[in-house]
């Protein structure tokens, strides 16, 4: 009788680990660029006009794009980085960003004659911590970034167009932010990750002071799950100077 007690105590004791567990792993997967089908975000989707107060929107880099009409047509994205003359000292960056993009975009624009004075922007997102690095460089080489209408920016791309001497973003360009996954991501319950998340926000942050943009554009990406996009308005852009320059 004493045996089966114990087991049945047990046995319980395994059903609600098990149960936490999977509450853990549910909850990483929701925030972490994924869903379960019937358990999406009720956000709508990237379709949908954007109204002040109305921003979020489903997002997943590979498969959601704005309802966009660029003033060109080049068709897909490239999977990362690509940097291409558009004309004179303006050339193009465009396409994912990967680890390792960083340095590699930094040596051709040091190679290019003549030198780079500004940089056309359009990206999905990826790599936070390559679009730092790469937006230091940009900052120290003195050069400008620039949005087209109907274009796109998303995820870490806009820290990359921070990283300008000076921004700007034509009416109908669209800048949005979220939250981020700082190092490998893992299947390993969200709290083991805590440190690496608050110590990458950190330096996002000191990022955005080091740029003149103010680090409470992080409040709408840290309240707006990886899974969605907050999508910036033009004022709210001016207000966090991530422009410096009217278009």
């Amino acid at each position: 009788m004493r045996a089966s007690a114990v087991s049945r105590v047990l046995t319980g004791v395994l059903v609600f680990q098990l149960g936490i567990g999977a509450l853990l792993v549910f909850g990483d997967m929701r925030t972490g660029g994924f869903s379960l089908p019937g358990f999406g975000p009720e956000a709508p989707r990237l379709t949908q006009p954007v109204r002040p107060g109305d921003q979020r929107r489903v997002f997943s880099p590979d498969r959601d794009a704005p309802p966009h009409s660029p003033l060109r047509d080049a068709g897909p994205l490239p999977e990362r980085l690509t940097l291409t003359q558009v004309e004179g000292a303006t050339w193009r960056l465009e396409g994912g960003i990967e680890a390792g993009d960083a340095e590699r975009i930094a040596g051709r624009l040091a190679e290019v004659e003549p030198a780079v004075e500004e940089v056309v922007l359009q990206s999905p997102g990826g790599s936070v911590q390559d679009a730092l690095t790469l937006g230091r460089v940009l900052r120290d080489s003195g050069i400008a970034t620039r949005m087209l209408s109907g274009e796109y920016c998303y995820s870490a791309c806009p820290y990359l167009f921070a990283g300008g001497s000076e921004r700007s973003a034509e009416d109908g360009a669209s800048v949005g932010v979220h939250q981020h996954y700082f190092g490998r991501n893992t299947i390993l319950p969200a709290f083991v990750a805590v440190e690496d998340i608050q110590r990458g926000q950190g330096e996002v942050m000191a990022y955005l002071d080091e740029m003149g943009v103010d680090p409470l554009l992080m409040q709408p990406a840290m309240s707006t799950a990886a899974d969605e996009i907050y999508i910036l308005l033009p004022e709210e852009m001016e207000r966090y100077g991530l422009v410096t320059t009217g278009d």
